[in-house]
């Protein structure tokens, strides 16, 4: 099927006006105005969503679609008109719509603010909010910007181990990893646990830094950098305790203090103005609502 992202039809307006596309998404509104009706429709390609027009006069099964619930999956093939005397720069004509998968009345996500604790109890559905989408699309960028600085810079990236014998310099409590029977392990003659029937043969740990590591590579490579998954067991309920996180851990030879100074510095230059030029939508979401 020759379908079109909404991300596309937004950034190529222009030559699309006019035009006929066919695109798929999720319903965020369904709007019936018994003659007309409004559909907001969202694809995941980007944080906007693409209004869509409908007319009972044009789409054969008007009062079905306008039937559906948010959240129901469409399909809507139609013609690009440019709105720049609107709301929204432009808008979709709808010839067709096809209901892809149908929702039903008790969707949770409906159209107002839904707060972080009630999102916690439908995490299956969190994505398709504004406040998530936002999130996860800055963080995707966030995480692309970091490969980018290192590469283009030359360092090498490190896949360090996850799974761990060592706490790196006593880090932080760590989460053990055993394959033994936790209610009944085996035990060596003065009662303590018998690690070497475990299934690296001792005590293993998913990693709270890959600091050691790296530094083992930096000897080699000269410029290399981590950025993975780290764990920390600190049973420590605030906003700034995270017990899984990602974590940069860059690593330079041949380099002193102000050297690392300044890599720091240039690093998160060049990720906040690389988010904020390719997530100007989601931005302008956290200064309006978080």
């Amino acid at each position: 099927m020759d379908r079109i992202t909404i991300a596309s039809v937004f950034a190529d307006s222009e030559r699309l006006a006019g035009q006929t596309v066919t695109v798929m998404g999720w319903a965020r509104t369904i709007r019936d105005m018994k003659t007309f009706g409004f559909i907001e429709l969202n694809d995941g390609s980007c944080f906007k969503n693409l209004q869509i027009v409908m007319n009972a006069n044009v789409v054969d099964n008007y009062k079905e679609i306008a039937g559906q619930n948010v959240g129901a999956s469409l399909i809507v093939t139609g013609t690009v008109v440019l709105t720049p005397e609107a709301k929204q720069p432009l808008e979709i004509q709808a010839q067709c719509i096809a209901v892809e998968g149908m929702s039903s009345p008790e969707y949770p996500l409906q159209k107002k603010r839904h707060g972080v604790e009630y999102l916690r109890t439908i995490q299956h559905l969190r994505p398709r909010t504004n406040l998530f989408s936002a999130v996860f699309r800055v963080r995707s960028a966030a995480a692309h910007a970091v490969h980018t600085f290192f590469q283009d810079r030359g360092f090498v990236y490190v896949h360090t181990p996850i799974i761990t014998a060592s706490d790196c310099e006593g880090a932080g409590e760590m989460f053990q990893v055993t394959t033994l029977d936790v209610n009944n392990p085996p035990r060596l003659p003065d009662g303590s646990v018998d690690w070497s029937q475990d299934f690296f043969g001792k005590r293993a740990n998913l990693t709270v830094s890959g600091q050691l590591n790296a530094e083992n590579f930096a000897m080699a490579f000269g410029s290399v950098y981590t950025f993975g998954p780290t764990f920390r067991a600190e049973n420590s309920n605030t906003q700034r305790h995270a017990a899984e996180f990602w974590m940069i851990e860059p690593e330079i030879a041949f380099a002193d203090l102000a050297d690392d100074m300044n890599l720091a510095e240039d690093m998160i230059k060049f990720i906040i103005r690389y988010v904020m030029e390719r997530c100007p939508d989601e931005m302008n979401f956290f200064n309006s609502f978080v």
